[in-house]
């Protein structure tokens, strides 16, 4: 086969390629510098997200519990 190229990138003059390349190596340096500043948090801050976190759950857990509740009598109702 003449004048097909063998690999996607032959046809690709350097500015093409730049272009290609430059969205991610703006990604890596981004990710980079963001990695830097975070910071662990302190034992006061962690145990705050720990008390939302186990919150949360429980609230969901007490929802799903009387959905299921509701349900029940309601499902038996409809099916009998």
């Amino acid at each position: 086969q003449e004048g097909v190229p063998e690999f996607p990138f032959e046809t690709l003059d350097m500015d093409q390629l730049k272009e290609l390349v430059q969205p991610g190596i703006e990604f890596a340096h981004d990710s980079k510098r963001l990695l830097n500043r975070c910071t662990k948090p302190d034992k006061k801050e962690y145990q705050k997200i720990v008390i939302a976190t186990a919150i949360g759950f429980a609230i969901m857990g007490f929802i799903g519990f009387f959905v299921k509740l509701v349900h029940i009598p309601i499902n038996n109702i409809i099916v009998s």
